[in-house]
This record gives C-alpha cells, structure tokens and sequence, in this order.
C-alpha cells in the first residue's frame, strides 16, 4: 500500500500551474472578444438600418452640383459647430477638473450624435454615454459626471429654445401659421412656457432649489432610497452647486453654445444659397424652426420627416421642391458623414478599452 500514490508522480515545475492558470485568461479572452464582436454588430446593425432607406444616389448627385469650395465651407462651419458645442460641455467639465483635455471631448461628442442619430426617436439619448466616457476614461464618479452632462444639456435647451422661439414667431410671420384663432394663442403661450424652462431652472439652482428632486420626491408611488432616484437627486444638487460656484464658467458656456447656434444658422443660410434659393432672414428661421421640429420624430436622423417639413416650409416661400429636397440630401451627406465617424470612433474607443482590460 505504500507504493499506492507512487504513480501520481509530481508534475514538472510550472507545467500545471501554466495550463490552470492559463485557463481563465483563455476565458477572459473569449468573453472580451464576445462582448467586442456583439458590440461592433449592434454598430454595423445601426449603420445598416439609417443607410438602407437612405437615397445615397441621389445624394451623390447633389453633392455634384456644388463646386469643391462650397462644401469644404460647409463642412468647415458644421466642424466649427461641433468644436463649440464641445467647448460649451468642456468649461463646464474644466470649472471642477482643469486638467480636462479638449480633443477627446470632441470624440466623444460625435460618438453621442452618431448614437443619436443612427437610432430611432428625437436626437436624444446618447447621454448615458456621456457619462460612460467621463467616469471609465477621466475618472469622473457616475455623479458627478451625470451633473456635467445635465449642466451641457440645460444650456444646450436654453440657447435651442430661444432658437425655436424666434422661429416660432418667424413661422407666424411669414405665414406659415394662421395669425388667429383662440388655439394659437394658446399653443404660444404653452410655447413661451417651454422656452423659458431652462432659464427658470438655472434660477432655481442658483438659489438652491432642485425642482427635479423635489417632483420625484414627492411622488408617492416612488422610492427615495432607490439607487437611480439618489443619483438623480445627488446630479442635481451638484449641479446647483456649479451655478452658484461657477458662474463665470457658467455664462463662457452659454456664450460658447449662442455662437454654436449662430454658426448652425449659417450653415443653413450658405447651404440654401450654394443651391441657388433666395429666401430672406426671416424665412431662413422659420424653415429652420421646421426642421428642428422634424428631428423630434421617432425616425432615425428624422428620416422622410425632414424632407416633408423643408418641402411643406420652402414651398411656401416660392421654392420648388426638388431644391428642398436638394437641400435635405446635403443635410443627410454632412449627417452621415458625421454620424459615421462618430460610430467609427465609438466602436475604436471600446476596442481599445477592453484590450487595457484585458493587459
């Protein structure tokens, strides 16, 4: 019996232990290289589904009109428009963390509108990967990442809103809407609510009244201790404290975001002129005012929604509709091409993340 173990003899040093070690990083591997590949599918699937209805033809054919000059304006004015909206996300990221790099913001604001963008509902809802990209590679906490982003977004709304309201008023100006009737004034003044929310919430977290929380707070079918209802309330509170602290990084914000609005306003004016249209100032806001609108459908990148609102709009100004059609492909053309690089450096951004991980 003395010899019964005498066959299990000892295995070589390192031989054994390599292959146990071994076998977890092989797992580790194939699940990175799993969650990679469904990661890149649902960003091929995105791409695939805005594309498929998409007139790409035709688009080329529009592009062909415009001489070389012309579109590298436009693309150099829609880069200044990015560059702005980023500058407007950076002070208020620079006021708590000065360290904060600009170019990666950019990045990380194309990935947001080509998630916007390629899927189906209003131009919203790449946030969350906002915040995903301040907390895994600047070391942001969820909350205060989540503050900086509602921050972006009240300022973004305010200088949007006070875009919409002036197209409103231009709609009702040039005709585009009837100037009576008991039902428009009162959807204008359900309007002029809407417009000044985001002033009136800046106010309130300047005084440190947080409206949000005290809502869900109040709700009794909601739990205060939930973990998504404290992040909200812990957002929000940070940034009351932003407003009140930073107020100079605050108001650079905002001016960043007005000259945002401005250089947009631009970009549609030189890409109706490129097209030989001529329609006034006044026209341009409201025939801008209809494409926002159109945006808010739940459509990939507002898709037959913005043809119908640029055709309903200029065809009220005397222009034909193979010229707003026109003018909808070279939005899509400039839409496009940065919903795809945002996608592209999405995708990248994750690659590399995982490969650290996996380091």
């Amino acid at each position: 019996m003395k010899n019964s173990h005498s066959s299990l003899a000892p295995l070589p040093a390192g031989e054994g232990n390599s292959a146990v070690l071994g076998a977890p990083s092989l797992q580790a591997r194939a699940k990175r290289t799993t969650v990679r590949l469904l990661w890149l599918s649902i960003l091929a699937a995105l791409l695939y589904f805005a594309l498929r209805n998409t007139p790409l033809i035709e688009i080329w054919n529009t592009l062909k009109v415009l001489r070389i000059s012309q579109f590298a304006i436009i693309l150099l004015i829609n880069a200044l428009v990015i560059a702005l909206m980023t500058a407007r996300w950076w002070i208020i990221l620079r006021a708590e963390n000065p360290s904060m790099p600009f170019l990666p913001l950019v990045g990380y604001r194309l990935s947001v509108f080509g998630l916007s963008y390629f899927t189906p509902g209003p131009q919203v809802g790449g946030e969350p990967l906002q915040v995903l990209y301040l907390q895994r590679n600047h070391g942001l906490s969820f909350a205060r990442a989540t503050s900086a982003v509602i921050m972006d977004k009240l300022l973004e709304f305010l200088i949007n809103f006070i875009l919409i309201g002036i197209g409103a008023w231009a709609i009702v100006r040039v005709g585009l809407i009837p100037e009576n009737g008991i039902r428009l004034n009162l959807s204008l003044i359900g309007l002029v609510v809407l417009l000044i929310w985001p002033v009136v919430h800046i106010i309130l977290l300047y005084n440190g009244i947080m409206p949000i929380s005290r809502i869900l707070l109040r709700q009794p079918f909601i739990q205060p201790d939930k973990k998504s209802i404290r992040l909200i309330i812990v957002a929000e509170r940070m940034a009351a404290i932003f407003c009140r602290k930073h107020v100079r990084a605050m108001f650079l914000a905002i001016g960043a975001s007005l000259f945002a609005v401005l250089g947009i306003v631009a970009e549609y004016y030189l890409m109706v002129s490129f097209l030989g249209m001529k329609i006034n100032a006044i026209q341009v806001f409201a025939a801008l005012t209809t494409m926002q609108v159109a945006f808010l459908m739940p459509l990939p990148g507002g898709l037959g929604a913005l043809e119908a609102s640029q055709v309903f709009a200029l065809g009220a100004f005397g222009q034909p509709a193979s010229a707003a059609i026109s003018l909808t492909l070279l939005m899509r053309a400039r839409d496009i091409l940065n919903g795809g690089i945002g996608l592209l450096l999405a995708g990248r951004g994750f690659n590399n993340k995982t490969n650290s991980h996996g380091d």
